[in-house]
Parts: structure tokens; sequence; C-alpha cells
């Protein structure tokens, strides 16, 4: 399973980067394979390991945060593993012909 989510604190002004940091720093302890772009943090594990990361993600913000938008994407395709790495590479590998 890929899960691509974006946590964005509000009601703490325009300049959210620390706050985002909170809940990458999460991901990254995680020790999940996962990618973070300028609008989302993608993750690839089980179910459960990786809602428990979110929802952890969810709760650093939370802590400095009064209120937590999150966005959510999930890919759930059992028995696919290397997804981040593997879908990327397919394009590419398209776009190279």
């Amino acid at each position: 399973m890929i899960v691509a989510f974006s946590v964005t604190p509000l009601g703490v002004g325009e300049d959210v980067g620390e706050y985002v940091a909170d809940a990458v720093r999460v991901v990254r302890a995680s020790g999940l394979p996962h990618r973070t772009d300028a609008m989302f943090t993608s993750i690839e594990g089980e179910w459960d390991e990786v809602m428990d990361v979110v929802r952890r993600a969810v709760a650093a913000v939370e802590q400095r945060a009064p209120r937590v938008s999150l966005v959510l994407k999930a890919d759930i395709r059992p028995g696919v593993t290397d997804g981040l790495t593997s879908k990327v590479e397919t394009v590419e590998r398209h776009l190279a012909q």
C-alpha cells in the first residue's frame, strides 16, 4: 500500500514549514520507504503500519497547532512492494521511448 498524505496546520500563520517538518520527522523515523515533495509525503507499507505513521504525524502537528487538515490518497494493492520506485521507473521508461 502506498499512501500520499499532506498535513497542514491551520491557525498558525502563513509559514507552516516548521510544523510540516514535525510530521516529516515522524515519517522518517518510521523506517518505512517514503518520499516527500512540495505537496505530499508518500509512504509505503502494510495498512496498519502506514496508518499508524499517518496518525502519529498528524498528532505531532496537533501538539502545536490549534487545528490540522489532513489530505490522504491511498493505493491499496496487495502483493505489490517497492511501488514508490517501480511506478516512477515505469513512467520514466515510457518517457524515454
